[in-house]
């Protein structure tokens, strides 16, 4: 076991054994054994035992500081994820000028101006049966309910032949085609409303009626077939008995428009194939206003790229400001920078400061941050001149969108360069797996000094203690001679009992 120097307080710990051990010999007092090991064995392993120590805090410090490294690098990374795609430049707002349409504008939309009329709104058809009893038994027998080329059988019979036992059933089928069932009581009955729980004209509701038994509560009479319009229009009914007629109370239709003069229908109130990228949402108020003519216009998102863009400084101000901390120095400090002179850090340092200062290239032109308002600081941050910024994204889009495209712009160059120090066979994970590799061997000096520390201890504690014992028989013997034969300044028990 290797061994350092000692410092001035073992010194004086190894002194005061020394006093103790002479002490003892001399009969002045016996040895303070257990002090006398705990110096020495301390004297022998501290130096050892601070400098494994010392080493295990600096590997955790550098663990420690890698990680902030890169929580700050995946934090920039994650700011990056438009820019870095080149869905930044494609994100558009949609804007309508009236009220009751709503549009959104996603990938693949075209910056323009549309003009919208609705003629009506897509609706799911709504039908009332006549007036029965609310506990009126309708018979047995089997009702068909279809809705949109689906359908399901209910069986009726005894245990379920009521309106709201009927209308249970409905709702409850596994295979119920699409129909929502309920009870509406009124002043001249209760009745069974059926409605489509989808919109537009194919998706009306026709109820058959077979295998009648018992129709003696009117069970037949439910039945009613629906014909939907072969143009999207409002759906049409027949009774099956009339003199126990269902009744209409919204017709099953398409929604029915028209975008800048162009005629169109759709099954449902949200359009998203009229114009490649927009959604349009129609309501019933688009309908019924007087002048239900409106402008959409479809323009370039510049206050997310805006947005997106300023993020992006911010994120990689941070990332700056941290690496700059991990590797501060101070000539007066007591510490410094727990990275400083570190070639991992070094190697991200300059990767992504060489990104930023090239730019992009492009058919042989080069395109620069600062053409775009975002200037370099002396400390290696970015400044951000909103003003310039915000015209660059009006007035030169395609320098923005050249910045920032999927292939080589900077937020690409930037995602992929945070990637490889970031992954898992990264040079932040590979120094992280070596400085893990040294605690483990510095966990296993510990022990095995721990070991020899207290086999030293136990073998200076046997001979110790077995020096002390010797050198108390030898005082005690020495003061029985000094009695007997006397000492220096005093006759023995000998010569007194001669004379």
């Amino acid at each position: 076991m290797s061994t350092v120097s000692s410092t001035s307080a073992d010194q004086t710990a190894l002194q005061q054994a020394a006093q103790s051990i002479i002490s003892g010999s001399t009969g002045n007092s016996s040895m303070d054994v257990s002090s006398l090991v705990s110096t020495l064995v301390n004297a022998k392993v501290a130096g050892q035992t601070a400098t494994l120590a010392n080493q295990a805090s600096s590997d955790n410090t550098q663990i420690s500081a890698y990680g902030t490294l890169s929580s700050a690098l995946s934090a920039l990374q994650t700011g990056l994820s438009t820019l870095s795609d080149g869905t930044s430049a494609t994100k558009y707002t949609a804007t309508m000028s009236g009220t009751g349409i709503t549009a959104t504008a996603a990938a693949g939309a075209v910056a323009g101006s549309y003009s919208i009329a609705v003629n009506n709104v897509a609706s799911s058809q709504a039908l009332s049966s006549a007036a029965f009893g609310a506990s009126t038994a309708l018979g047995a027998g089997t009702l068909t309910v279809s809705v949109g080329g689906k359908s399901s059988s209910i069986s009726v019979d005894s245990t379920n032949n009521t309106l709201s036992g009927i209308a249970a059933a409905i709702n409850g089928a596994s295979d119920n085609p699409g129909v929502t069932a309920t009870i509406v009581n009124g002043t001249d009955g209760a009745h069974i409303v059926l409605r489509s729980t989808t919109t537009g004209s194919a998706n009306a509701i026709s109820v058959s009626t077979s295998n009648i038994t018992d129709d003696s509560g009117g069970l037949s009479s439910l039945g009613v077939t629906s014909t939907a319009s072969s143009t999207g229009g409002a759906s049409t009914i027949t009774s099956a008995n009339t003199a126990s007629a269902w009744t209409q109370s919204t017709a099953a239709q398409d929604a029915s428009y028209s975008i800048n003069g162009i005629a169109g229908t759709s099954s449902t109130n949200a359009i998203n194939s009229a114009i490649a990228g927009v959604t349009i949402n129609l309501s019933a108020a688009a309908a019924n206003s007087a002048n239900n003519s409106q402008t959409l216009t479809i323009a370039s998102d510049t206050s997310s790229q805006s947005s997106a863009i300023s993020n992006f400084v911010s994120l990689y101000n941070t990332l700056v400001t941290t690496m700059s901390t991990l590797t501060k120095y101070d000539s007066t400090a007591s510490s410094q920078g727990p990275l400083l002179g570190d070639s991992t850090l070094n190697s991200v340092k300059s990767t992504v400061s060489s990104i930023i200062a090239h730019g992009v290239t492009s058919g042989g032109t080069t395109s620069s941050l600062a053409s775009i308002g975002i200037s370099l600081n002396a400390d290696g941050t970015l400044a951000l001149d909103s003003t310039k910024l915000n015209t660059a994204l009006t007035t030169n889009a395609s320098t923005v969108n050249s910045l920032f495209n999927a292939t080589n712009g900077i937020g690409k160059q930037l995602n992929d360069a945070v990637t490889s120090f970031t992954s898992t066979t990264g040079i932040i994970a590979a120094r992280t797996t070596v400085l893990n590799k040294d605690l483990t061997n510095l966990t296993t000096q510990q022990s095995n000094l721990a070991t020899y520390t207290s086999q030293l201890t136990a073998q200076y504690q046997a001979q110790f203690t077995a020096l002390n014992t010797l050198m108390a028989t030898m005082n005690n013997n020495s003061q029985y001679l000094t009695q007997l034969f006397g000492g220096t300044n005093s006759a023995g028990a000998l010569a007194t009992a001669k004379s």
